[in-house]
């Protein structure tokens, strides 16, 4: 009988997450992008209170783990979901999920450089096949980088890069392991969301309420109980069922998913090299990750 849950949890995943850049595009068109990104934490991490609630597992997990929690939080969620949200007020959301899909290869290098992954001639292939797409891609377009606030955005989304690989180091160098996820992530969503929003109100120039669309706030909201707690629950259900090497594919399909919706639904324009860089980058991507264990069926119990 096949596992109608699993099977609904990737397509969870692979959905919602491929959505996640067209969301951040929509809803920064009239809330400032420090806003979107805090009220979207700020929401999660009350829906994950009261599951906690309910579940009669809301508790006090001490200073050593809360201290990894923080650094953990405002590496992926401040640094890394804050600039991309911040960027995508001048980069499109297509531009943006193509180059956030190379935040493998900072995985990989620092990696290398701290000795928790071993060279290979494979991996190196695949970081060169990365690196030719990004220079494909602003081949034509170097001269946009004239505009101060498209390069500006470009930049935040390489300090994104750069704080989402940190944290993944940080957590594969600790060897962080929980018993309970959802409780570490109550803590990890309400930081980011108070700091999130301590900065909107500190950095965004015009933050009228009344300016505020219905299409951006309804799809704020869509980031903060989809984006972030549903996917987040499918993406743990699955990782349950299959290994993590095998979701990890869901990644390639993500950005996959983005582009073509960006294309789709905002009209954003794609061309021709523009394609060929994304094939050489999700294909680096993938040469980089690729382990054996991908197309293998198991079955965890």
């Amino acid at each position: 009988m096949k596992n109608y849950k699993l099977t609904l949890a990737i397509c969870t995943v692979a959905i919602v997450w491929g959505t996640t850049f067209l969301s951040i595009r929509v809803a920064v068109e009239t809330i400032p992008p420090w806003f979107v990104a805090g009220i979207r934490q700020f929401l999660a991490a009350i829906i994950m209170l009261l599951i906690l609630l309910s579940r009669k597992q809301f508790r006090w997990i001490g200073w050593k783990n809360l201290k990894y929690q923080l650094i953990f939080s405002t590496l992926m969620l401040i640094i890394a979901n804050g600039m991309t949200t911040v960027a995508e007020e001048n980069v499109t959301s297509s531009l943006t999920s193509l180059i956030s899909a190379c935040s493998p290869i900072v995985v990989f290098l620092g990696s290398l450089a701290l000795g928790l992954q071993k060279f290979s001639f494979r991996s190196l292939a695949g970081v060169l096949m990365c690196f030719s797409g990004i220079i494909l891609i602003f081949w034509d377009g170097i001269n946009d980088l004239e505009n101060p606030d498209y390069a500006l955005g470009i930049f935040f989304l390489f300090i994104a890069i750069l704080g989402w690989a940190s944290g993944t180091i940080f957590t594969k160098k600790l060897n962080i392991q929980s018993q309970n996820i959802s409780l570490n992530l109550f803590y990890q969503f309400a930081f980011a969301g108070i700091v999130q929003i301590i900065f909107a109100f500190i950095f965004s120039e015009d933050y009228n309420f009344e300016n505020w669309s219905l299409k951006s706030i309804s799809a704020m909201l869509y980031l903060s109980v989809f984006g972030s707690v549903a996917a987040f629950f499918a993406f743990h259900y699955a990782l349950t069922k299959v290994s993590p090497v095998q979701v990890s594919i869901l990644a390639y399909i993500n950005t996959i998913i983005s582009i073509f919706l960006s294309w789709l639904i905002l009209g954003e324009q794609i061309s021709t090299k523009f394609i060929f860089a994304a094939v050489l980058i999700i294909f680096g991507v993938f040469v980089i990750n690729y382990n054996r264990e991908m197309f293998k069926k198991q079955r965890i119990e």
